[in-house]
Parts: C-alpha cells; sequence; structure tokens
C-alpha cells in the first residue's frame, strides 16, 4: 500500500511536561526546509541520520535553544517521507514557541493523533500488526505487556499472520481457477477439504490466544471476597505490600471495593479487597456488598478466603455467589487455624505471618494463564480477535460447504476469511477502519 500526503506534518515527540529533552518531529516534502529555518547553521544539504549541534531561533533570528538537528532523507525514515527531527531542552514553553514556528509555514499542519505511525503503514515501512505494536508499546504497563508489544513489532504477530494467509490465498486461487478455467485447472481443488480443515485449525489456535492476549494487554482482574471477619483485607494488604486496606477485628471492616495494582511474574494485575459477605447487614455495609456482588461478575478470578470455622456448606454458599466467575478457594488465617481446619484442597494462607502466600501467587497465575511464561504470546487486541473469529466461522462454513454445497459456496467463504484475516495484515483495510486504529495512538507518535 502506498499513500504520498502533500502536507507536511509536525508534532511534539515527547511528553507536554518539563524534562531533561523534548523533541519537535516534522514529516513530509517540506520537513529539511522549515526544519532548517529553525536551525539555519545546518547545511543545506545535511549528511543523513547524523546529528548537528545547533542554534533554535525565532523568526527575527534570535537564538531560543541550542540542540541536536538530524534529519532522515525518504525512503530510509520511520514514516518513509522526509523526516527531521530537533531536539531542544524539555521546557514546555519552549517547545511551544517552536512548534508554533514551524507551523508559521502554510505547508505544514499539526499532526494528528498516530499519523507518523500512520504514514509508515501507508508508505510500506511496517505492516498494520507492528503499526499497532507501537501503540501497544508505548501504552504497556507490565514486563509481559511490553516484551508481547516488542514480540509484535519484530514481526512476531504479522509471521503468524501470514502463515495463515498465504496457503489461503493459495487456496482460493485454486479454488477461482477450477470454476474459471474448469479444463486447465482439473483436479487443483482436490484436497481442498483437507486444505481448509489445516487452516482452520490453525486460525483456531490463534484465536485461543486471544484470551491471553487481552491478559497481557489489560492486566487480570482478581477479587478477594468471602465471608465477613474472614482475613480478606490482611491478605490483600500481604499480597500488594502495604496496608492499603483497614483491618479490624469487628466484623464488617471493608464497605467498600478496594483496589490495588500489582505486576507478577509480568503480568500485571489489578487485586480488588470486596466487603464481606453475611446476611443483615448494616445500610452502609449492605451497599458495599452489592458492590462486591457487582464485582465478582467482572474479574478474571475470584479468590474465596474462608475463615477456619467455615462448613463445607457454608463454603457452597459462598463459591455460589460467584456465579460463573472462575473461583481459587483459599483457607485463611492459617497462623489461628489447625491443620485439621483446612480441607486437602484448600491452600491454607495467612495473611498477617505471610504462611502460604507465595503458593496463592502461584495458584492465580496458574489460573489465569496456565503454562509457559506470561511474555510466550503473540499479542493479540480485541479488533485482531473479532476478525480471527470471523475467519474461523468463515473457514468452518467452507468446510462444512465442501460436503454439501457447490464450488462457488466454498470459494465465497475462503475469501471471507482472506478478508478477514487482511484486516489484521492491513491487506484489506478501510480507510474507516485505520481512523479507528490509529485514533488511539498519541499524537507525535
Amino acid at each position: 500500500m502506498s499513500h504520498a500526503p502533500v502536507s507536511t506534518i509536525a508534532a511534539l515527540a515527547t511528553a507536554p511536561a518539563a524534562g531533561a529533552v523534548g523533541i519537535l518531529r516534522l514529516s513530509g516534502p517540506a520537513a529539511l526546509e522549515v526544519g532548517r529555518r529553525l536551525a539555519p547553521s545546518v547545511p543545506a544539504e545535511p549528511t543523513p541520520r547524523h546529528a548537528y549541534l545547533a542554534s533554535f531561533v525565532d523568526a527575527e533570528g534570535r537564538t531560543l535553544d541550542e540542540g541536536l538537528f538530524l534529519y532522515f532523507r525518504a525512503p530510509a525514515s520511520f514514516t518513509g517521507e522526509e523526516v527531521v527531527e530537533l531536539q531542544a531542552h524539555g521546557g514546555p514553553r519552549l517547545l511551544r514557541l517552536l512548534l508554533a514556528r514551524v507551523l508559521e509555514d502554510e505547508r505544514v499542519r499539526p499532526a494528528r493523533p498516530g499519523e507518523f505511525t500512520r504514514r509508515a503503514f501507508l508508505n510500506g515501512r511496517m505492516d498494520l500488526t507492528r503499526a499497532e505494536a507501537v501503540a501497544d508499546l508505548v501504552a504497556a504497563d507490565s514486563e509481559a505487556a511490553v516484551r508481547a508489544a516488542a514480540a509484535g513489532l519484530s514481526g512476531v504477530l504479522a509471521e503468524r499472520v501470514r502463515a495463515l494467509e498465504a496457503p489461503l490465498r493459495d487456496l482460493h486461487a485454486d479454488v477461482e481457477g477450477v470454476l474459471n478455467f474448469p479444463d486447465e485447472a482439473e483436479g487443483a481443488d482436490a484436497d481442498a477439504g483437507a486444505r481448509v480443515a489445516a487452516l482452520l485449525t490453525q486460525a483456531q489456535g490463534m484465536l485461543a490466544e486471544a484470551a491471553r492476549g487481552r491478559l497481557v494487554r489489560q492486566g487480570a482482574r482478581v477479587a478477594l471476597y468471602g465471608p465477613v471477619n474472614a482475613g480478606k483485607s490482611t491478605l490483600f494488604n500481604r499480597l500488594v505490600g502495604e496496608a492499603r486496606a483497614l483491618v479490624d477485628e469487628e466484623p464488617g471492616t471493608t464497605r467498600d471495593v478496594l483496589e490495588a495494582r500489582v505486576e507478577w511474574e509480568g503480568l500485571g494485575l489489578t487485586l480488588l479487597d470486596t466487603a464481606g459477605l453475611r446476611e443483615a447487614p448494616g445500610r452502609v455495609e449492605a451497599l458495599g456488598i452489592a458492590r462486591t456482588r457487582e464485582a465478582l461478575s467482572a474479574v478474571d478470578l475470584a479468590v474465596l478466603v474462608l475463615p477456619p470455622e467455615a462448613s463445607e456448606a457454608e463454603a457452597e454458599t459462598w463459591l455460589r455467589e460467584a456465579g460463573a466467575t472462575a473461583v481459587l478457594r483459599v483457607a485463611g488465617k492459617c497462623d489461628v487455624a489447625s491443620e485439621a481446619a483446612a480441607r486437602e484442597s484448600e491452600l491454607r494462607v495467612s495473611g498477617r505471618t505471610g504462611a502460604g502466600v507465595e503458593a496463592l501467587r502461584t495458584a492465580v497465575l496458574s489460573r489465569l494463564w496456565g503454562s509457559g511464561a506470561p511474555t510466550a504470546v503473540a499479542l493479540v487486541s480485541e479488533r485482531h480477535a473479532d476478525a480471527l473469529r470471523r475467519a474461523c466461522e468463515a473457514l468452518a462454513r467452507a468446510e462444512a460447504a465442501r460436503h454439501v454445497s457447490t464450488l462457488e459456496v466454498v470459494s465465497g467463504e475462503v475469501g471471507l476469511a482472506l478478508e478477514a484475516l487482511g484486516e489484521v495484515s492491513g491487506t484489506s483495510v478501510s480507510e474507516a477502519l485505520l481512523d479507528a486504529i490509529f485514533q488511539r495512538f498519541c499524537i507525535g507518535k
């Protein structure tokens, strides 16, 4: 895909806050000429990728700052266009003055969110999966998210999509050849059924990773819940590493849902401490219990913390409170309970002493992730998952149609699968979809 915008765009590529360095980026046909107006000491034909120490001046030639001037010649630049970067000191007012200076030129306009990366995609410098990985890397707030986005930026997801898209395109060409040139292409569709089945299995394997991709991208939500006075808040504080929740012997201390962000084995998690569940609570406590039930329906895992004296019948009652949410059951306050008080299937933990807490962390990660490291995933977004789901559905219909319908139907379904995959790779993507994708980028990226 190729596109050559006539406008030159400019934006600050660093956050609008005081810092050691601030970067002003220009891309487009007038980037070098306009950039040299701010740095007139730079040669008319600067060496690409060479850092020039230069004074940045205003319209009257008065020095505003001293910094670095870098020029990237098209097409060997991030966007595939002429690119100039001015690296100045990171004063917000100074950077706004420099930006205003370049925008005085009628050929330059402010860049829209993600427009630099969008131009890189349109000019063939990267495919769509890599372009989206740029935004994922900027937004990553856990080690797993950083490593998965970096893998996407290096082309891991792109390679997997191509490995599915290329044989699917070959299959579509063979089926179309039989339909349009039956004599010349006779027998080209003989193994079409087996090929569709194999590609369906491959696509389903990628789709199965969508849930893991969401966990890496957004982090998991894990709620501690159970009866009052079971030690949930003490355990919450221990897991978080600081006293975030009030702890008292009086039952019903927690009246609201508390949240804290942690990172375990590189995976980001939001832990929730919820109000204890019991009959006949006070009015304010009842509001907290209602919020507990609401939170339980929206988490990835619920950890049921039971007191030593809880009976099996009571435990079953608390398990039902979680509804369809997966539950990990633990015995709390093990520092004051006998060995016999806990069932063999339960983890024994103590928020006060820390006993069993590491085993609990391991069990939580195992329930959320299964085996392997959280970084071992091709980052799959909700958009990717939807496209993969539609590709799987089309291939499933193609497989069924192979036995009961015409070859035209098989070809049509394979074409739909290709179109869905093209939305991931960028080979078949609309302007509206590109707008939606790049709108989530920051300005200057």
